[in-house]
């Protein structure tokens, strides 16, 4: 009868044991879930700041492509009106002296 007992004693024991770490499993397994949320969530939220930081670079770098490039086409218009100015005079001198002819 006292070895039923502890037969049934142990059975219970074991059973608890089994629940036990089930439970454990389930809470490990559940830990587990929401640190890879929460490392998805991180990844993501690092992903959009890059994403912003390089088109706020790009925007930067391309408005100073473009300043830069009205610079030079500003320095190139006023080289090529220095350039045609004497020879317009010139020209200019040649028609009236071919009219007055």
């Amino acid at each position: 009868m006292e070895l039923l007992q502890k037969i049934k004693e142990a059975e219970t024991e074991a059973q608890q044991v089994v629940e036990r770490a089930k439970a454990d499993a389930v809470a490990v397994a559940e830990e587990g879930r929401k640190k890879r949320q929460a490392a998805v969530a991180e990844a993501e939220l690092q992903r959009n700041r890059a994403i912003e930081s390089a088109v706020a670079a790009a925007q930067s770098q391309g408005l100073d492509e473009a300043r830069n490039l009205k610079e030079q086409a500003a320095k190139l218009r006023r080289q090529l009106r220095q350039k045609v100015e004497g020879k317009m005079a010139a020209a200019a001198a040649k028609v009236v002296d071919y009219l007055k002819v």
